[in-house]
């Protein structure tokens, strides 16, 4: 706020959160059925954008057969005991940002 007396103007300040990139991308994992298959991505700063997994075009939720983890800069997605029927492209996307393997 800017304020001479008798006339005062006032502006706001607003932050907006610069998009991160992805500078390690997923790597392609060969596993054995009934075997676990570890995914990571390494994202360029720790965000609060919304970051999700996939398996095919089906979007993944953490639950007793996915494991999703976001350590800093790090997310990683475990398939637990992976099937025949898992294979196929994993994909992780946050903003416009995408990677597959």
């Amino acid at each position: 706020t800017c304020d001479t007396g008798d006339q005062q103007t006032t502006a706001a300040v607003r932050l907006k959160e610069p998009a991160a990139t992805i500078v390690e991308r997923l790597k392609d994992v060969t596993t054995y059925e009934g075997e676990d298959a570890v995914f990571e991505c390494r994202l360029s700063q720790e965000t609060a954008q919304d970051a999700q997994w996939f398996l095919g075009d089906v979007p993944l939720q953490s639950n007793e057969m996915n494991e999703i983890r976001v350590q800093g800069t790090c997310h990683s997605l475990i398939l637990r005991k992976v099937t025949l029927e898992d294979c196929g492209s994993v994909s992780f996307k946050v903003g416009q940002h995408s990677s597959a393997a």
